[in-house]
Order: structure tokens, then C-alpha cells, then sequence
């Protein structure tokens, strides 16, 4: 086992001084008006394939030590950010003392706010209890099976390509204020690529998995195949604009971003899509004419995330701000479109005081729900003629103030004709903003945890359906499979 990031002790040999204990340890010195501790404990297994055989395996663990400290002055109060890993017990005080020496060095802080008290509605949790972790023992039943479906796809022609991991940790908050709160989450997932003998045909597809129990690596080679023999058929197709069938992790790809760049302020203050022209935002109006509801919900099943803020830094440019001072409010169920109509954007305390919006800070999930009740598959079978896109990548923005958005489709664009896939196309590069998209999507299947293969290494915890998008622009052909 490989270890990496660990706090512990200094003598060699000795017991890894428990996250909690860190944490605390880290109050008892800090000389600061006030201070927030976070500690994140992190655990990953995981494996990697290539050419139908297993390459590497592993297990890493890790430690961050996040200390907050603000310090109080004539202009207002400062705040002074430090996070370090693999932090031993000789190193904390300097830590902490350079957490202090940042506060005092700083400016005051426009966010600035009491830090949140301890109250009777803090969910009771076991603040020493040990750190989740994960190990080996993890992909148990997948690994066999993905053995027997490597064997599989050699007799079949085709080479699979992959990787699967499983991440358990906990993150602890601890501050001057009496809070005590942690929160242990586990994730995994695997991306599955399949490519044809020749390698000149291929489809990829990522799923999420809590624990690699439901995952079933013969019944993704399967639908890969599948993707494949679509692809024997190659039709070239010029640049212009189609209706478009997205997938669930598509869908994923374009509105994790499109969440992202919804701060409240930059749209109180004209600077992304949300803004209103002539001032203000957009809370209020309707985007969309299909009864979509974006939302997030820490207790949404198969996505649940920390019921409470955790801030390691107070942001306000490219993503919706948070501020260190917000550390430890509880979260609730915040919809942001509510069937059609925008209703909130993220804010943190400060900003929802600027802005007059409620506050809502953000949350580690993002679901859609447009009330749809089929699956991918039927909306290709209620297709005259479009296209179906296997996954995108390499996303980027173009103008802020539309959210246009560019990037590339990638391992297989489909060509639906009369309700059936007969083959595949030439990829593309798009142009499109994400609420474009919305406002022009004609129908919606069924909700469905999902992962974005763009952006779901940060931000895993996603369930959205797939979406017809008429008009979609594909705006040049792009070389590649």
C-alpha cells in the first residue's frame, strides 16, 4: 500500500495521530479571534486496464489540514487561509502560527461574517469516530468479472481500456465557535473503453458506483459492442445544425458548468448569463418551456453530500462564491430552476446580502429532473433523424455573458434515422450554452445518476436525463474516433 499526505506523529513508528485529534489539537493553539479546522481524510483504491489485461493497482491515503484563522481589526476582520498535507504533530503550530500571520497580512475581509455557533439543530454525529476508508477488498466481485469479460472481448475483436477506483473519506469541522460537525462519503466509478480490432472505431462510457456491487463489467462491454457495430456503417455529415439526442452524462457535462458560473453577485452585477440587462439578475424569469427542475439536495439518494458548508477558500470570480466565514451552515434542498423558472443562484452569506436573493449556498450535488419517464433508448426510437452523441470532452467557455460553451464529441456520434441508429458520423466541435439548451429541449427521459466524463472527477454527484435538443450546433467537423 502506497501512502501518501499522512499527519501523524514524529517518532518513527508511532500510531497516526487520529484526524479529530488533529483538529483539535490545532484550536488549542490557535491565538486567533476566531478559527475554523478543517480536516479531510481521504482513502482510494484502484485499478487500470489496457489491451484486455490489467496494468496497475493501488492504494493511496491521504491527509489535508485546512486551518482558518481571523483576526479582528480596526477596518473590519481579516481572514488567513493555510492547508498543508502530510502535516506531522511537530508541524502544526507553525502551521496554525502561519494561518494567524496570513490573517494579520490580509486585508479586511468583505465577507466577513460571526463564524456560524454551535446550536441544538447541529446534527448529533460521533466526532471521534474513525475516518471511512476503502481497500482492495472493494472490487471483490468486479475484478473477476471484468477478467471474464476481458477474455470475452479478445474473442470478440475488440480491446477494452479502462479504469476504476473507489474513494471513502471524511472531512472534519471543528471551529472556536463550538461546532463539531464531519461528514463520510464514498464514491467510485468506471470508465470503460472499447475499441474496435483496427482501433478505428470506438465508444467509451462512464458510470458511477457507491461500492462496485452494482457495476456490471460484461453488461458495459456489451452495450459497447453494440456501439461498435453501429459504427461499421461511416457517414460523413458537413457542420450545421441537428437535433440532437444527449445522453444523461452529456447533459452533466454542459450544466455542472453552467452551474458553476452562476454566481449571484457576477449576475447582480452584469458579468455572466444570469444578469438582467438593464441590472439586476434574471431570478424570476422562465428559461425553459419543458417543466425542468434543477436542484440540490445534500440527502438526494445515490448523490448525497456534506449537509453543511465546507469552505477552503473564499471565492467570487469563475465559480459561485463561498467564504470561510459560511464554514458549518446547514444545507437544505435549494432548487435553482423550478419547472422552467429560475428561482435562485448560488450565495453565500455575504453575497446574498448584496444581491437581496435568499441564501443558498452551493452544494455537492446537481440534479435535473424534466419529469420524463423513458430511457435513452426510446427517445432514439421517437427520432425522425438526428444524432446521438456518445460523450463530449474538452469543454470549454467561449463568452460569459451567454455561457457559450465549445468542446468536442468523442467515441461515437450516431446518425438516428426513422427511429433506429444506422451508423456513425464524423465527430464535431459545438458551440452551445447550456441554457440554450434548456430553453430549446423538446423532450426529457427519466432522471438517472449519472457521471460527467468532463468535470465528474470534481464534482461527482450528478442524476439528470437524457435530453432532444433541436438545432444543436455542431459547428465543424473535428478529425479523430
Amino acid at each position: 500500500m502506497s501512502t501518501t499526505g499522512t499527519t501523524g506523529n514524529n517518532a518513527p513508528g508511532s500510531a497516526v495521530t487520529p484526524p479529530h485529534e488533529i483538529a483539535e489539537r490545532a484550536l488549542t493553539l490557535s491565538r486567533a479571534d476566531g478559527t475554523v479546522v478543517i480536516a479531510d481524510e481521504v482513502s482510494t483504491a484502484n485499478l487500470r486496464w489496457a489491451g484486455n489485461a490489467l496494468t496497475t493497482n493501488g492504494v493511496t491515503r491521504a491527509r489535508t489540514l485546512t486551518v482558518i484563522a481571523t483576526v479582528d481589526g480596526a477596518q473590519g476582520t481579516a481572514a488567513g487561509v493555510v492547508s498543508r498535507a502530510a502535516v506531522t504533530a511537530a508541524d502544526l503550530e507553525p502551521l496554525v502560527r502561519a494561518a494567524e500571520e496570513a490573517a494579520r497580512q490580509a486585508p479586511a475581509a468583505e465577507d466577513a461574517r460571526p463564524l456560524v455557533d454551535a446550536s441544538p439543530l447541529s446534527p448529533a454525529v460521533d466526532f471521534a469516530a474513525p475516518p471511512a476508508e476503502t481497500s482492495p477488498e472493494v472490487f471483490a466481485a468486479f475484478a473477476p468479472a471484468l477478467g471474464e469479460t476481458f477474455a470475452r472481448a479478445r474473442a470478440e475483436g475488440r480491446e477494452l481500456f479502462g479504469y476504476a477506483e473507489h474513494e471513502a473519506g471524511t472531512t472534519y469541522l471543528a471551529t472556536s465557535a463550538g461546532l463539531r460537525l464531519r461528514h463520510d462519503h464514498r464514491a467510485g466509478h468506471v470508465d470503460l473503453n472499447a475499441k474496435s480490432e483496427a482501433r478505428t472505431r470506438s465508444a467509451f462510457i462512464t458510470v458511477p458506483t457507491d461500492d462496485f456491487r452494482d457495476v456490471d463489467p460484461a453488461a458495459l462491454d456489451a452495450g459497447l459492442a453494440v456501439r461498435l457495430g453501429w459504427a461499421a456503417r461511416r457517414v460523413e455529415l458537413p457542420p450545421g445544425r441537428y437535433e440532437t439526442l444527449l445522453p444523461p452524462s452529456s447533459v452533466a457535462d454542459l450544466l455542472v458548468y453552467q452551474h458553476w458560473s452562476s454566481d449571484a453577485r457576477n449576475a447582480h452585477e452584469g458579468r455572466n448569463v444570469f444578469a438582467r440587462p438593464g441590472g439586476g439578475t434574471r431570478v424570476g424569469e422562465r428559461l425553459a418551456e419543458l417543466p425542468l427542475t434543477l436542484y440540490s439536495d445534500p440527502r438526494a439518494p445515490g448523490v448525497a453530500a456534506a449537509p453543511f458548508v465546507v469552505a477552503h477558500a473564499s471565492t467570487d470570480s469563475f465559480s459561485p462564491a463561498t467564504s470561510v466565514f459560511d464554514n458549518g451552515l446547514p444545507l437544505e434542498r435549494a432548487e435553482w430552476i423550478d419547472r422552467g423558472v429560475l428561482r435562485r443562484l448560488p450565495t453565500s452569506r455575504y453575497t446574498a446580502a448584496l444581491t437581496g436573493l435568499p441564501l443558498a449556498p452551493l452544494t455537492g450535488n446537481l440534479l435535473l429532473d424534466a419529469g420524463g419517464s423513458g430511457s435513452p433508448a426510446d427517445l432514439v426510437a421517437g427520432t425522425e433523424r438526428g444524432l446521438l452523441i456518445g460523450s463530449l470532452w474538452y469543454i470549454r467557455e467561449v463568452d460569459p455573458r451567454t455561457l457559450l460553451l465549445t468542446g468536442l464529441t468523442r467515441d461515437g456520434v450516431y446518425l438516428v434515422e426513422k427511429g433506429e441508429v444506422t451508423g456513425a458520423v464524423n465527430n464535431f466541435r459545438f458551440n452551445e450554452s447550456p441554457l440554450d439548451m434548456l430553453a430549446r429541449a423538446t423532450e426529457a427521459g427519466a432522471t438517472e445518476r449519472c457521471r460527467s466524463r468532463e468535470w465528474g472527477e470534481y464534482f461527482p454527484r450528478t442524476a439528470m436525463p437524457a435530453l432532444r435538443v433541436p438545432e444543436f450546433n455542431m459547428s465543424s467537423v473535428s478529425p479523430g474516433v
